[in-house]
């Protein structure tokens, strides 16, 4: 049955929009992205709801390498320098084995740097130049 648009007020906005990223031991990643910055606001039946400030995703208790290795986040941030920094004083490298990069000004007028996760997602840290 078609909405007839006339008849109906319509509300197309949107309040939210969350990836789910796969873990590879689900406990190690929960501590890695509380460790990261981001505030676990629950856990229930294998999904974690992870946020800071207006940024959100889910964390599942479920590993698929495929997808994993192909995964990637973007992160747009106010000062990836800053992110940078925050990141290697929290030892996220030491800790958990992870690699992280120098931010680099890109050609498509951002500074990033990436940071993989210890499931092998890629997260893209970046600000706008």
């Amino acid at each position: 049955m078609a909405l007839n648009q006339g008849t109906m007020a319509t509300n197309l906005n949107v309040t939210e929009i969350k990836a789910f990223i796969p873990s590879k031991n689900y406990g190690l990643s929960k501590q890695f992205y509380q460790d990261m910055g981001f505030t676990m606001k629950s856990d229930s039946d294998g999904v974690a709801y992870f946020n800071f400030q207006n940024s959100s995703f889910l964390l599942q208790d479920f590993y698929d390498s495929g997808l994993a290795d192909n995964l990637m986040m973007h992160l747009l941030v106010e000062n990836a320098f800053h992110w940078h920094r925050t990141l290697l004083e929290n030892r996220l490298i030491e800790k958990y084995d992870v690699e992280i990069s120098e931010p680099e000004e890109r050609p498509w007028r951002m500074v990033d740097f990436t940071l993989t996760d210890p499931s092998g997602v890629l997260w893209r840290i970046a600000h706008n130049i």
